[in-house]
């Protein structure tokens, strides 16, 4: 197997270039970088996942939400798996193994990606992306009609593109590598949302706001198509105080995170159900002692 694997790369990698070699050590560097980066700065950053921890041993604490911002750059994975399977089949036809027109993958690609950009652009609801769908099967028959269909799709296939497997990874790395960035900052700027308080971090050390529950509220916005397509949504921090601009966070997973931020926002009114049940009514003051009898 190892034999079959070593024959693998080294007829993959032979023909290499300097422009294949520096695409192929790039992120290997990048994460070298980061490794290495972390264990120099390890005591004095506090991140995420050790916020995270810390509530969990936090007996006063039973219910908690930590959330952060992906980048939008996220819900451009289709089109990261489009670029990906474009990328292999390219390469397949670069070495012989496959034969397929280079046009019809760039154009499947190109139109993956202008569909991507569109949703992601103007930020659909699903309401929208209907309405457009209907409109295109209504184009779709007309032009059937009036016997147009074929010289219009004549006219959008010479719009076919060529590019090469490297430049489809490149498409693939760019976008994955803003999608990593956005993880990773979110390492370090989030925010977690308690019963009693939220807690705003900003920045590797142990820099962070807290507002107390009186001064906040939560909303949850999954009105985007396409985030929600693909599981995504918007935890949304509205502060009391209105010159603070509200906090929109883009998160994956929507439907679990909202039933956990209920559960928050649940505890929260039962606390304060509580404390009010709890507060003992001052006694009446003690009648006047009688006049003293002669």
């Amino acid at each position: 197997m190892a034999n079959w694997t070593d024959d693998l790369m080294t007829a993959v990698m032979a023909d290499w270039d300097w422009k294949r070699w520096v695409v192929f050590l790039v992120p290997i560097a990048l994460l070298a970088l980061g490794v290495a980066g972390w264990f120099l700065f390890k005591g004095a950053i506090r991140t995420r996942r050790e916020y995270n921890r810390k509530l969990d041993q936090d007996q006063s604490i039973s219910e908690y939400l930590v959330v952060f911002n992906w980048s939008r750059k996220i819900l451009y994975i289709p089109t990261i798996l489009a670029a990906l399977v474009a990328a292999l089949l390219m390469l397949l036809c670069e070495k012989g193994v496959l034969t397929i027109d280079p046009h019809l993958v760039g154009g499947s690609w190109l139109l993956v990606f202008f569909l991507n950009f569109l949703i992601d652009e103007y930020e659909v609801s699903f309401q929208i992306v209907l309405t457009v769908i209907l409109l295109l099967l209504a184009l779709g028959l007309w032009l059937t009609f009036l016997d147009w269909l074929k010289p219009f799709m004549d006219f959008i296939g010479r719009l076919g593109i060529v590019i090469d497997s490297l430049g489809y990874l490149l498409f693939a790395l760019v976008f994955t590598f803003a999608v990593v960035i956005s993880w990773v900052r979110g390492m370090f700027y989030y925010a977690a949302i308690t019963p009693n308080f939220i807690n705003i971090q900003n920045g590797p050390s142990e820099n962070g706001e807290q507002i107390s529950r009186e001064e906040y509220n939560t909303k949850i916005d999954t009105g985007d198509f396409l985030e929600r397509l693909l599981g995504f949504g918007r935890i949304i921090v509205i502060f009391s105080d209105t010159r603070r601009h509200p906090l929109s966070f883009l998160v994956w997973g929507i439907h679990t995170k909202s039933q956990k931020l209920e559960a928050v926002r649940a505890k929260l009114e039962v606390d304060a159900f509580s404390s009010r049940a709890q507060v003992v009514p001052p006694a009446p003051p003690a009648p006047p002692a009688p006049p003293p009898t002669a």
